[in-house]
Order: structure tokens, then sequence, then C-alpha cells
């Protein structure tokens, strides 16, 4: 294919300032979009970030949240906004799920954004009332079997990730329950710790810290080996499901269209972020694990969820909504 000087002229001026603009990137502040209410585990892990991205770019970087419809608002704003790297989206395991779960979404979770980095990996935590009769997993799957389809189990709502997640426990352990869908975590948290439900997917991080206060009992992680920060817990691999592993996740995507160069540097400054004492130590109390991934391979695990959870969506027969 033969090009006019007049073409290849343009192609060299734009890769130069392609370039030129990834080497001064950023020279104002970032803004990270949070489709979830502060102090969510996307939340924490958003602002762990932010504040070592703000000492390394030397530029404020600042978290906004804007929660509602099951992350779809502040996920679109990130879509509609300038592909120039200065609005990205943090979000969770829902953005795989969302997929699975809505007939029709406002944007093309495979097209309409950029894959950037895997920020961090956590386990949910399989809990139930220390009042209930449910003193081990292995307690409270003899009793669905006993009664199938009587006994209730939580989630923070239709299509969530805990939802899905205890959807693909149950499938596993061959078991049937009553969903008992809420409008959120916090209020599934309180009808578990009153015992009016049987269990709950909670993501580690706000788990962990009811189990600790007594009001709360794990009965086992999802991640297919323990986690450091409650290594008394058991995963439900061990407990006689050997391979099962869902994790809670957390990434960083871009608006489609963003440069390249862009793209990389913001990969690589993540991945030394998630190398640094202060936020690997942030990330430990949280119970969450640091793991570093190039825009690639985060895109190929990122389809892998996506394709996961429509899968369990299939066999669970959820309506989409």
């Amino acid at each position: 294919m033969k090009f006019s000087l007049k073409r290849i002229i343009f192609i060299a001026i734009c890769l130069v300032s392609t370039f030129t603009h990834a080497q001064t990137y950023p020279n104002k502040p970032v803004k990270l979009i949070v489709p979830l209410t502060p102090g969510s585990g996307v939340d924490i892990v958003a602002r762990i970030l932010a504040k070592n991205l703000s000492e390394t770019w030397k530029q404020p970087v600042i978290v906004e949240n804007r929660p509602g419809a099951g992350g779809l608002i502040g996920t679109g704003a990130v879509v509609n906004s300038d592909p120039d790297g200065y609005t990205l989206l943090v979000q969770s395991a829902s953005y795989a799920a969302n997929p699975a779960i809505y007939k029709k979404l406002p944007y093309d979770p495979t097209k309409s954004l950029i894959d950037v980095s895997l920020l961090g990996i956590t386990p949910y935590l399989m809990s139930t009332s220390p009042a209930g009769p449910y003193a081990t997993l292995k307690d409270l799957v003899i009793a669905a079997k006993e009664k199938p389809g009587e006994i209730p189990f939580a989630s923070a709502g239709i299509g969530s990730s805990t939802h899905l997640v205890a959807e693909y426990f149950n499938q596993v352990a061959g078991i049937k329950m009553i969903h008992v869908p809420y409008k959120g975590g916090p209020d599934a948290m309180q009808d578990l710790i009153g015992n009016r439900v049987a269990y709950f997917m909670i993501a580690f991080d706000t788990a962990i810290n009811q189990v600790n206060a007594g009001k709360l009992r794990g009965l086992g992680v999802t991640t297919s080996a323990r986690s450091d920060a409650a290594n008394n817990i058991p995963s439900i691999a061990e407990q006689g499901y050997p391979g099962f592993d869902m994790s809670l996740w957390f990434g960083l995507w871009a608006p489609s269209g963003t440069p390249t160069a862009i793209i990389r540097k913001i990969n690589n400054d993540v991945n030394l972020a998630l190398q640094d004492r202060e936020v690997m130590t942030a990330y430990a109390k949280a119970g969450i694990q640091s793991k570093q991934m190039s825009p690639e391979e985060f895109r190929k695990f990122v389809l892998a969820e996506i394709t996961q959870y429509q899968k369990i969506v299939v066999s669970a027969k959820i309506e989409q909504q």
C-alpha cells in the first residue's frame, strides 16, 4: 500500500504528538470515577491508589463517587468523557457481571472502555450469624439439602457479584435456596446479623470486621487459598469443593480512544504503585492482594470473567433485567 507524502507527514505528526502527550501526562488533575458509595471495597482501593499516584504524578488524583444503577451511572460517565487519560474508571467484578444481568447496557463493555490494569484481588467471605444454627459450611449445606428451596440467602441486589458468587456456590454444592435481594450491602448485612437469612457472600474487608467483633461467623473464603488476614477461616475449596475459586477483584479502565502511550504509562505507574510498601500495607489490612498485569493480560482476564458470569446466570436461570 502506497501513501502520499502528505499522508506520511500527517501520520508522523500524530505519532510525535501522541508520544509528547504521553511524556507530559499528566499535566493537570486526574479524576477516578468510582460507581459505588464511599467506604465500599472499590472506593477503598481507589483512594489507596489515588494517594500514591498523586505523589508519583505530582498532580491531584481525585476520587469521585457516582453510585447508582448497579454501577452503570458512574461507568457511563467515563465512557462519555474525553479519551485523554484524565477521567478513569475504578470498578469491581460487577463490571464483568453486568453484561450477564442486563439485557441492554448503555455501553459495550468490550469496546467502549480500554482495560488498563488489575488493581487487586480479595475473597468474598461466606458469612452467617453466630446466633444461627450453622457452625460450619457443612452444617449449612446439610440443612439446605434437607429443606430444598426453603432456606434464604442474601445478596446486595439481583445480579450483583455477591448474588452471582452465591448462586455459583449453590450450583457447585448442589443445593437450592431462596434468594433474597436487598437494595445494597448494608441492608443485607443488617438482616444477616439479625439471623433473618442464612448466609451472605460479603466483601472480605467488610465482613472480617464484623467477624472480629463477634457479630458474624465466617464459614469460608471464596479464593482457593486462605486469606493471610484471617488464616483461621478455611477456604470453601478445602471444605469439600476443590477448584472453587472466585474473587472480588478491582480494575482500572479508560475511555476508548485514549492513546496507547498514555494507557501504557498509566499501567506502568499503577504496577509500580502496587509494589509500594505503603500501598501493600494498606491492601493487607483490607485483605486485598495486589497482582500486576499488562493491559493485554487484564483484557484477557476481564473477558474470561464476563464469560464465567454469563454461564452462572444461565445455569441459575436468573432473569435478565
